[in-house]
């Protein structure tokens, strides 16, 4: 009986953090609609999200794509000769469809989520958030939205500039040291790309950056328990927005190229 009860005890704090997810996620959805809005909070978020974060997510990008032309043309090397003009298709449809958004959006989980979740902690177990609604300032409106409409809007721009980085990675690595003809690769990389591959990649990309805002903005809202709560919020707020990251990715998958 002791086992079923803790198997219990299990389902019902799950279903709760469920549950209290869904109406942090169902009341800061209904304040992005509602006046007022702070546009200055929602620009300073932009730059934090977009700008600040451009730097790890070309590195991530640019070596990815040049790892993966090297990759696809040793892959390609086994089987047959000339299979190696494929190596301009792979990158391309590799970059657009999955690993440009998924690795953009775990990069800027692990830097933004945290962010999110370890400054809102700070705030939740020093009582600011209580003073915030003492003067008559929902907390909603100035921290969970700017960061939510923030992260929906420039997760995409920067998985953009990280498909354009990482494309050129591959084209790096297969000129310069592969051998290949740069016009001939160039005119297969803009042949086989199509522009569904972009726009479900772009998709993906604001799907992850509402995710990555929600689960930092939630996360650091719900924290207690001083210095351990707030680390245990971040550490929590990376971990689920990985973790959602992945499943809507396939998702998403799913319901782009689903037979």
């Amino acid at each position: 009986m002791n086992f079923l009860a803790l198997i219990g005890r299990v389902v019902l704090a799950f279903l709760g953090h469920i549950g209290r997810l869904t109406l942090f996620t169902g009341t800061a959805l209904s304040h992005c609609v509602r006046p007022p809005i702070y546009p200055r909070l929602i620009g300073r978020q932009m730059i934090d999200i977009g700008y600040y974060s451009l730097p790890v997510v070309g590195l991530t990008a640019i070596f990815s794509g040049m790892v993966l032309a090297l990759q696809s043309y040793t892959g390609f090397a086994r089987f047959a000769a000339g299979s190696e003009n494929a190596v301009a298709n792979v990158v391309v449809v590799s970059l657009t469809r999955e690993l440009g958004p998924v690795l953009a959006g775990l990069m800027v989980a692990g830097r933004i989520g945290a962010s999110m979740a370890a400054e809102i902690g700070t705030m939740r177990v020093t009582e600011q958030l209580d003073a915030l609604t003492t003067l008559s300032t929902n907390p909603y409106k100035y921290l969970v939205v700017p960061r939510l409409i923030a992260g929906t809007l420039m997760l995409p721009l920067l998985v953009f500039i990280a498909d354009i980085i990482g494309i050129f990675g591959g084209f790096v690595v297969s000129v310069y040291k592969l051998g290949f003809n740069p016009a001939a690769y160039i005119s297969n990389t803009y042949d086989f790309m199509q522009p569904l591959d972009v726009i479900s990649g772009l998709v993906k990309a604001g799907v992850f950056g509402f995710i990555i805002a929600l689960m930092g903005c939630y996360s650091g809202y719900h924290s207690k328990g001083g210095a351990q709560g707030v680390g245990a919020a971040t550490t929590n707020a990376v971990v689920s927005s990985s973790i959602l990251i992945l499943t809507f990715n396939y998702i998403i998958t799913e319901l782009f190229f689903g037979t």
